[in-house]
Formats: structure tokens, C-alpha cells, sequence
């Protein structure tokens, strides 16, 4: 009986396992809670390895041209302006792809949806929310509603590709040990066209400030503003018309009110699931780890997840090598997970918002004198486009 895996959750984790494990010709099953493909304004930025990845299917050259080619990143002060200007060129020997692209995270899921639509055995279900999961020695059994009808799955294994909220990992008792940030960060999207105003504005900008920092992105069409709210402020107060134009207004005043095309406020997470693997139970993506957005490690992390684990399941289940290959995929990303994308997110988080002005020069004179360097550079920019990662988790045995 041919292999047969189960995947939940259709964002950019599983669609991408969807189509690894599809193109090497395994019978998969996805499941998605919601009606279609997410259209909203997730994650934007693809670091050079993940187009690596992605152009062994074709995918970077469909994607690359949707997006916004960020050539330099910037490290900015809100009243100085730039601090530095890093250079992603210098990583034209590290990658065929040395630039972050600028890109809403749905045009890679419609991508790979256009993919799969070719291979008769993967089978994409919408509408369809995952109850609870069991296993045996043989095989992992799923329990799910479909339009209020009630389905029974059984596959060899399953990828919890469902989020932060994973219902996989809920049901498989894996604890998802951090914290929860007290502020929440508030993403507000506008036509205005921010590069006319601010000189030598690049596409992508970490804004430091004592008093509220923020990250300003370019995507194709709008520009994305990223602003911590304080604990104290409620969800209500946050999102009103006045509050929105009062930080937009304070960030770069203008005659005229700023148009909001959307107004996205959430909660930031710091947590790693304890184990990514319970048996034929494996998780992925942010089921297994989240992190503050500050340096977009969050879906390119989890899309690393992805062809990891792929490539170990299909040792696994077309070459006969021993099912002790998947706790590798567990001590490599895991650690990754912890050791990089957590440490680093965290730490750009505390440097772009230090009050302490005799930190905050240590910090902005370090970042000078590492732009001005190329070897140093480099180095800093092979750390935060996650290749340095990548080398790690593959020397873990």
C-alpha cells in the first residue's frame, strides 16, 4: 500500500510540504479549516535562502516578479534617519538569490496551489477543521468536521501545519513553553507613498526609538507600518480613526489624513513547542514555533521546517531508512527554532526599542562600523537572511 501523509493547515508551511512530498509522487491529504487560500496580509519578506529553496520547484521565478527585489535593509533612528545600510549583494557567493524579496506570503500559496492542481494524488480539503488525532504503531488517525459532516482520515504520518493554535499539537498534549508579550503590535497598510518624504528610504527599515519604534516595509502595492501599542491601551482604543492617524501622523506629519487600507492588531509570542515529534505525530511552521516579527524569520523559519522534514519523511518512506531520522528533523529545527530564530527576534526586539541613550550608541555605533566593513557585513547579513541557521541545523546529527 503506497504512503499516505496526512498534512493541517494549508498557509505557506503546508502547502510547501504539500508539494515536496507531491512532486516526489506520495499520496497527501491536506486539510484547511478555512473556506479558501488566505488573501491577507501575513508575512511579506522572503530571505535568500527560502527563494533557494523554492526555485528547486520553479516557484522563485513566479514569485520574484509578483514582489519588490530589497537589494539593501536599512537600520534606521526616527529622528536621524539611517544608521545603516546593509548591502545584500555581498551574499552573491552564498546564494543565487542575494536580495530579500517583497512579497505577500498568499502569492506563494497560490503558486503552489497552481502545482497541485496537476498531481491527482494530493487532495486539498477546505472547510474542513481538525477535532483530534490519535496513533497507533503503524499509523496516525485524524478525526475532523467537513460542513458539520464528520470524517475519520488515516495516513502513515501527519504534519501539524495549522498554527499558533494548532489543533495538532493541542491534541497530541505537546506543550508550547514561552511567553507572551504584554504589548501587542499593530500593522497598518497605506498608499501613501512614505519614500517621497523620507530620504534614502530603502524597502526594508527597522526604526528604532526610546519611545515607540516601529518597521517600515514596502510591498508592491502599499507600504506596511509596524508599531508596538502599549499594554494599557485596549483593542478598541488602539484601532480607532483617531489613534491610527495620531501614529501616523507623529511617525510623518501630514496636511492630510493618512489612508489605512487595512488595520491588523494581534498578539506577539515568544514559544517552541517542547518536542516536534510525538511518534508519526510531527509539527512544523508555527505550531511549533513563534516569534516576534522583527527580521520576518517567522514563515521562512517555517518553510525551512518544511523541506526538512520532507526530505526526512521521504528517507523514511521510499528509501527504507529507519524512522530514527525524524528526530534529527526535531534536534536540527528545534534547535534553530531556540538557538536563532527566537534568540534573534528577541534581540532585534530589545535593541530597537532600548531606551538607555548610552546603549542605544553602543548599539547604533556597532551597526556603523559593521555596514562600513564588508567581511562584517556579510557575516551580519548571513546571520539575519538565516543562512548561518541553515549551516547549523545541518551539522546537528
Amino acid at each position: 500500500m503506497k504512503p499516505h501523509i496526512l498534512i493541517a493547515g494549508a498557509g505557506p508551511v503546508g502547502m510547501v510540504s504539500a508539494l515536496v512530498l507531491g512532486h516526489a509522487g506520495v499520496a497527501v491529504t491536506l486539510l484547511e479549516g478555512a473556506s479558501a487560500l488566505s488573501m491577507d496580509l501575513r508575512a511579506s519578506t522572503f530571505h535568500p535562502p527560502t527563494l533557494d529553496m523554492l526555485d528547486r520547484y520553479g516557484l522563485s521565478k513566479t514569485i520574484v516578479p509578483q514582489g519588490l527585489v530589497a537589494r539593501y535593509t536599512q537600520q534606521r533612528d526616527r529622528h536621524e534617519g539611517v544608521i545603516a545600510q546593509f548591502d545584500m549583494e555581498l551574499l552573491k557567493n552564498d546564494t543565487a538569490h542575494p536580495f530579500r524579496l517583497q512579497c505577500e506570503q498568499w502569492k506563494l500559496t497560490e503558486a503552489i496551489a497552481q502545482q497541485l492542481k496537476a498531481m491527482p494524488h494530493v487532495k486539498v480539503l477546505f472547510d474542513t477543521k481538525v477535532e483530534s488525532v490519535s496513533q497507533t504503531a503503524d499509523g496516525v488517525q485524524m478525526v475532523a468536521q467537513c460542513q458539520g459532516e464528520t470524517l475519520r482520515l488515516q495516513g502513515d504520518y501527519l504534519i501539524g501545519a495549522d498554527g499558533a493554535w494548532s489543533a495538532v499539537r493541542r491534541s497530541a498534549e505537546i506543550e508550547f513553553e514561552g511567553f507572551t508579550y504584554p504589548e501587542r503590535f499593530l500593522v497598518l497598510s497605506t498608499d501613501f507613498e512614505f519614500a517621497d518624504h523620507l530620504p534614502q528610504l530603502s524597502y526594508v527599515n527597522y526604526c528604532s526609538d526610546p519611545k515607540e519604534w516601529c518597521v517600515l516595509l514596502r510591498v508592491p502595492t502599499l507600504w506596511r507600518v509596524l508599531f508596538p501599542t502599549r499594554p494599557d491601551e485596549s483593542d478598541e482604543a488602539v484601532m480607532t480613526d483617531e489613534a491610527v492617524q495620531a501614529r501616523l501622523q507623529n511617525l510623518l506629519p501630514q496636511a492630510q489624513p493618512y489612508k489605512t487600507i487595512h488595520r491588523t492588531l494581534y498578539k506577539v509570542h515568544q514559544r517552541v513547542a517542547r518536542q516536534f515529534r510525538r511518534g508519526r505525530i510531527l509539527l512544523a511552521g508555527d505550531s511549533a514555533h513563534i516569534n516576534n516579527p522583527l527580521g520576518g524569520m517567522g514563515m521562512n523559519g517555517g518553510v525551512h521546517d518544511a523541506f526538512n522534514l520532507c526530505e526526512k519523511l521521504l528517507a523514511v518512506i521510499q528509501q527504507g531508512q529507519d524512522e530514527s531520522l525524524l528526530d534529527r528533523y526535531e534536534r536540527q529545527r528545534r534547535t534553530i527554532a531556540i538557538e536563532y530564530i527566537n534568540a534573534s527576534t528577541a534581540r532585534n526586539k530589545q535593541e530597537i526599542e532600548e531606551r538607555d541613550p548610552v546603549q542605544r550608541k553602543k548599539t547604533q555605533d556597532a551597526l556603523r562600523a559593521t555596514a562600513a566593513d564588508p567581511a562584517a557585513a556579510r557575516a551580519y547579513l548571513r546571520k539575519t537572511s538565516m543562512l548561518d541557521a541553515l549551516e547549523r541545523a545541518q551539522a546537528i546529527a
